[in-house]
């Protein structure tokens, strides 16, 4: 299940170290916007790290009022192709867990949690030490100020996140990122910063592809 944040980059690259047959990434974004909910990352970034993970991406739109439903014929199409489980990149929200795994197995999947329970300061320091790099694109600015929008995450960001008192991994809403290289990418997706919005307490950024590297003029 990828949202294209870090810790399903995480759980994936746990998995395949586990020796499981990752075939595809699944996403469910905004139907109107053709965003991930929070995040604030387009398809089209999706689809950059889906080219280098070598994944396929299933896109799922979807409206708030009709998640339910969408998730549970997708669960459906991907028993019916032979798919055996999904894997998922919860830490502690026990809510969370629950309200999917019980769509999952309700589908015949098996329900696969690879990061569960583990302290976040543990996963986050696994993330950036296994060269893992992401760029928030969401804060709660009733929890973290605007200067942490845009900021990529490596050894000092783990360090001064931790002197915050937020959740080091962000689990309860606090930030969201975006993966734009980690040990299973094959090359890194290059990025630039595009504008930023406030919803609501949360204010974000959109990250877009970086122009064509032009070649040197001879």
């Amino acid at each position: 299940m990828w949202s294209g944040g870090k810790d399903c980059a995480l759980a994936l690259d746990r998995a395949r170290r586990a020796g499981l047959d990752v075939a595809a990434l699944i996403n469910f974004h905004d139907r109107k916007t053709r965003q991930v909910r929070f995040h604030a990352t387009s398809v089209a970034m999706l689809e950059a790290q889906a080219s280098a993970l070598d994944l396929v991406l299933v896109k799922v739109p979807s409206s708030w009022s009709e998640m339910e439903r969408k998730l549970e014929e997708e669960l459906r199409k991907l028993h019916d192709d032979g798919f055996t489980g999904v894997i998922f990149g919860n830490i502690h929200l026990a809510d969370v867990r629950a309200w999917y795994e019980a769509r999952v197995i309700a589908a015949g999947l098996e329900h696969l949690e690879p990061l569960w329970g583990d302290p976040p300061a543990t996963l986050l320091n696994e993330f950036v030490s296994s060269g893992g790099r992401a760029v928030l694109t969401c804060v709660d600015r009733t929890r973290l100020d605007a200067s942490w929008l845009g900021r990529t995450l490596d050894a000092n960001f783990v360090l001064e996140m931790s002197a915050t008192g937020c959740d080091p991994c962000g689990e309860n809403g606090e930030y969201h990122t975006y993966v734009f290289d980690g040990p299973l990418f094959n090359r890194p997706v290059r990025w630039i910063p595009g504008i930023s919005r406030e919803e609501g307490p949360f204010l974000q950024l959109e990250v877009r592809a970086a122009p064509p590297i032009s070649a040197p003029v001879l």
